[in-house]
């Protein structure tokens, strides 16, 4: 869900449907202390504030990847996920008057290599490179996933330039996440940025709504038909403009939200040779979100996804050919257990219909590695199941820190070619996996 425009970032993440965690989160109502902040800037609107991300985790086999986990997906190797810096402007139309904003948000760290744009921190896809980061080598970089200008008028608040997508509902920074780790419905199912424009229109306290037009998934300016259209009698064949939109609805007593939000236009399917096959790919999310009591949260979260011409996939029966497709459930629960330890668990079920989305060992993959046994493997046609059970211990305003026990199974279909590889373990061989890891984060 979006970052609402008015409000600061620290309490925009609370709206975006995320837990409570009144207490964990906060563990006092003036919010972290900033560092970096300078009352004449202060003043004037501007904010400048950020955090350091660090953790570790491990898995049960010992293999050198987390299997598909992201973003802790080294074994047993420490990570700096984020050191994230944001400057910002926030738009103030509390009066219903004219106002102007914007922001540009800053990530170094290993998380950089998953939050990139093609065209601005990443490469082209015609490059002999194509579409991998261009600011760091495998572990270390910087992305600048935010860089947005807002114009606002009463109700209406339009976000023009690079932002984060309103797809679904864990996020990039890590202070709007409960768990270190990320679902595969989030790391695999959902575009992360978007470039373009988009409005937002808030015609009471329960309703608010998304419009507006992007450049695709994850792209700034790479243009569609680099490579040559291997269907040109595709619509649009030569367009990747997408819309973007949606609608939330919350209750008089700010208790229950529900979200929806799609994302639909044209991307490349498959590469053939020497052209690429474009195809439309849309996303439909929902989000539900239930303040149950002051202890209690529950999140219901469903995303479906469709590519088309995707060429060469492997079908299931009664498919439509050339179509691969991923959907999934992840369900939250959380629980405040003190004024500063919030206990939390996320149950998800994930299948790629096709064997078109996920890939263990990813940052290897980014990076154009040859695959095989130890750098990456691919093509994971079944379910996929994931329970994680967390705790988000907040002793004070600035300092957090998120221990989690996570266990992954992988079902394939009886439809999927024999012999492939797995997604756990040393040599992509087990179809199971326990994880267990840990990281904090210094807001400041």
């Amino acid at each position: 869900m979006p970052v609402v425009p008015n409000v600061a970032q620290e309490e925009a993440y609370e709206l975006r449907g995320l837990p409570p965690q009144e207490a964990a989160q906060e563990a006092g109502e003036e919010g972290p202390n900033r560092y970096l902040e300078f009352d004449p800037l202060v003043e004037r609107g501007l904010k400048t504030y950020g955090w350091i991300d660090a953790g570790i985790g491990a898995n049960n086999w010992g293999a050198p990847w987390n299997g598909p986990i992201t973003f802790n997906d080294r074994n047993w190797q420490g990570q700096v996920n984020q050191l994230y810096l944001v400057n910002e402007k926030l738009l103030d139309l509390e009066d219903g008057g004219f106002d102007w904003g914007g922001r540009v948000d800053l990530l170094y760290g290993t998380d950089y290599v998953f939050t990139t744009a093609r065209g601005l921190d990443a490469n082209l896809l015609g490059q002999n490179v194509g579409g991998q980061p261009s600011w760091g080598n495998r572990y270390y970089g910087l992305a600048l996933p935010q860089m947005y200008g807002e114009l606002g008028y009463g109700n209406n608040a339009v976000k023009f330039g690079h932002f984060y997508t309103i797809i679904g509902y864990e996020v990039v920074p890590a202070i709007g996440n409960f768990f270190y780790t990320h679902a595969y419905t989030m790391q695999y199912g959902e575009p992360f940025t978007h470039t373009g424009i988009l409005d937002t229109w808030t015609p009471n306290d329960q309703v608010t709504v998304y419009a507006g037009i992007t450049n695709g998934w994850d792209n700034y300016s790479d243009p569609i038909n680099y490579f040559g259209i291997a269907n040109p009698g595709y619509p649009a064949a030569n367009s990747n403009a997408a819309f973007l939109g949606g609608i939330s609805f919350k209750d008089p007593d700010e208790t229950q939200t529900l979200t929806v939000t799609t994302h639909s236009g044209n991307e490349i399917g498959s590469f053939t040779s020497p052209a690429a096959t474009i195809g439309n790919r849309s996303i439909l999310s929902t989000v539900y979100v239930n303040e149950l009591n002051d202890k209690l949260t529950y999140v219901f979260q469903n995303d479906n996804g469709w590519q088309f011409g995707a060429v060469g996939v492997p079908s299931v029966l009664g498919q439509q050919a050339n179509l691969a497709q991923w959907y999934g459930i992840n369900q939250y629960l959380f629980y405040n257990i003190s004024d500063t330890l919030v206990a939390g668990t996320r149950l998800e079920w994930f299948r790629d219909n096709n064997g078109y989305r996920v890939v263990s060992g990813l940052r290897n993959f980014a990076f154009g590695v040859p695959g095989g046994p130890g750098n990456w493997a691919g093509g994971f046609q079944g379910n996929f199941w994931e329970a994680s059970f967390g705790l988000n211990w907040k002793p004070n305003r600035n300092f957090i820190m998120r221990p989690e026990l996570r266990y992954d199974w992988y079902s394939p279909d009886k439809y999927g070619a024999a012999g492939t590889p797995l997604p756990f373990g040393r040599n992509f061989n087990e179809y199971g996996q326990l994880y267990g890891g840990c990281d904090a984060i210094w807001q400041f």
